[in-house]
């Protein structure tokens, strides 16, 4: 390699050195950068923001795998507990009904029953500890107990001082003579049909 094309890669080495290092920082600011955000998100735990609740995979309740007999076949099965989450070409004998309910504020749930076949015919069921299905409506029923509900009427008290305020005038009842006008007005209103003649 002659002289000059040594010096031109020297010139473009030095020009570009420092891309490297600013990269390193700013990815390494990257990495810090997910721990700022969620505390700054959360204000330190006084505003949290809203999370939806989120529910994956098939609900599976104790009564559906009690209905579950042995020498059923895939049909049967799948009548009762719906599609399988997973059906796995390298386990055809088996079939996995995941569920996954992650809320705001709470540990996550997961549920697991995985059904056996013995050809097309259910050998025997694995599960985890199932609710029942009122149990599982409950849970999903249950919230956080919410704040005191604001009044949804106005006291006495607080009639008489808007009142006071003067921003509210007293209705007046219209006139005896101005009600036959009223009544003609309204009368006098054409609207179109609502269905065609």
């Amino acid at each position: 390699m002659n002289v000059a094309a040594r010096l031109l890669t020297s010139l473009v080495a030095r020009r570009y050195a420092w891309t490297v290092p600013l990269a390193g920082a700013l990815l390494a600011g990257c990495a810090s950068l997910d721990g700022a955000t969620a505390r700054l998100a959360s204000l330190g735990g006084v505003i949290t923001p809203y999370r939806m609740d989120i529910l994956q995979g098939n609900v599976v309740v104790r009564e559906q795998v009690q209905a579950l007999q042995p020498g059923m076949t895939r049909e049967q099965v799948q009548a009762i507990l719906g599609t399988p989450l997973v059906a796995s070409v390298f386990h055809a004998n088996r079939w996995d009904y995941v569920f996954t309910l992650q809320r705001q504020g709470q540990p996550p749930q997961r549920r697991v029953v995985t059904v056996f076949f013995d050809g097309d015919r259910l050998a025997r069921v694995q599960a985890d500890e199932l609710p029942t299905e009122e149990e599982f409506v409950a849970s999903l029923a249950a919230r956080r107990p919410a704040g005191q509900a604001p009044a949804l009427e106005a006291s006495e008290e607080q009639l008489r001082a808007f009142e006071a305020k003067g921003t509210s005038a007293p209705a007046t009842p219209p006139s005896p003579e101005a009600a036959p006008d009223a009544a003609a007005a309204s009368t006098a209103r054409s609207y179109p049909p609502l269905e065609p003649r």
